[in-house]
């Protein structure tokens, strides 16, 4: 049974004034020229999904200008064979709101009707850039397989900002670090788990899938030490290195110091090493994986949103991503300045032109 968006409408959201979809569970091909408000439609989309979206933006940035009153994402979602009305909103820069079937409910509990991943121009720079970046997409790919792992990377990051506190301040007394340490490494043992899990499925779905896309290999790291697999172990290591982590006024073990390391399995080559095409067809590739992956643990594959990725692949990777799209039965809603971008994909998907008129962004089938 697929999953998919049969109707979106944004109200006062980032460019659009109004902006309403109905659509099939085809994939949708938005085409238009830059500045259009094609990727605030896919922005749109990434907040049925629990988290900050795929601009990690606040609410109030996402406020139409210069009305800047609030705005408010309604989609009608067809998922494993039941139907459900999606809400979300931010009132004068507050924070978000949700609502499922007209019942008030935790960001959480979008990840139990729906499941959500991206591509975006950000992320072609994954491997050459910082850590906190490959985390990020680590845990967008754990929490689309374990909707609790949000929950428990909240808890940990919480609890350590109160231990950095404590630390900058020099506090000495392990009393006041004890409780803390002990929600970090109830947090941080999921979180590790949750993490190798995802990179599990990965690694499952990369093997047993026949694709035009190289396969990643990926290992999760840490900067000194393996990260203990217990809460006692990882209380006990918390507790010893309170010292140095006074000296240096912020925790230095810990799932938040982990780094995701990626290779070209074929070429044996760091993602690092490769080229930006190759490193592009990775990212790419772990995508669809994790597209496959979920649509065998979850029961359907999810929606997936593909930010000017056809400008980036040649023609012949352009019609094999269209292949697999399809093929997974997969929703994806994807950019393109031009219509032609998609021509590989022709009468499977459905065609919607963006333009911008008068500061005012509109939408029609084209």
């Amino acid at each position: 049974m697929p999953l998919f968006l049969n109707a979106l409408t944004l109200s006062h959201f980032r460019s659009h004034r109004v902006v309403r979809f109905e659509v099939g569970a085809q994939p949708v091909a938005l085409f238009g020229p830059n500045g259009a408000g094609k990727t605030n439609i896919l922005e749109a989309v990434s907040l049925l999904s629990p988290g900050r979206g795929l601009r990690r933006s606040s609410a109030q940035d996402m406020a139409r200008r210069p009305e800047a009153v609030g705005w408010k994402i309604t989609g009608g979602l067809q998922s494993l064979g039941q139907s459900h009305e999606i809400e979300t909103w931010s009132e004068d820069g507050s924070a978000r709101q949700v609502r499922i079937d007209g019942k008030a409910a935790a960001q959480t509990a979008l990840g139990r009707v729906a499941r959500v991943l991206w591509l975006i121009p950000s992320m072609d720079r994954l491997w050459i850039e910082g850590a906190d970046g490959r985390r990020r997409f680590l845990d967008r790919m754990t929490l689309s397989f374990e909707p609790a792992h949000a929950e428990a990377t909240l808890t940990y990051e919480k609890a350590m900002r109160e231990r950095n506190r404590l630390l900058k301040d020099m506090v000495r007394e392990p009393s006041w670090y004890l409780a803390l340490e002990a929600q970090m490494a109830e947090a941080g043992v999921a979180i590790d788990r949750n993490r190798r899990a995802a990179l599990a499925e990965l690694s499952a779905a990369q093997s047993n899938a026949a694709t035009a896309f190289p396969t990643a290999d990926l290992e999760l790291v840490h900067p000194e030490t393996d990260l203990p697999d217990t809460v006692e172990d990882l209380k006990l290591v918390l507790a010893d290195n309170r010292s140095r982590d006074l000296t240096a006024g912020r925790t230095l073990i810990g799932p938040h110091r982990a780094d995701l390391i990626g290779t070209f399995a074929a070429k044996g080559v760091l993602a690092s090493d490769c080229s930006t095409g190759e490193q592009k067809a990775l990212l790419v590739s772990l995508i669809l994986a994790n597209a496959r992956a979920l649509s065998a643990s979850f029961g359907a594959a999810p929606l997936l949103l593909l930010d000017e990725v056809a400008a980036h692949l040649d023609a012949a990777r352009r019609a094999a991503l269209y292949d697999e799209i399809v093929a997974l039965g997969a929703q994806a809603w994807m950019t393109g300045t031009e219509k032609e971008l998609f021509s590989a994909i022709g009468d499977r998907a459905q065609f919607f032109e963006v333009t911008e008129t008068e500061g005012a962004s509109g939408v029609q089938e084209g």
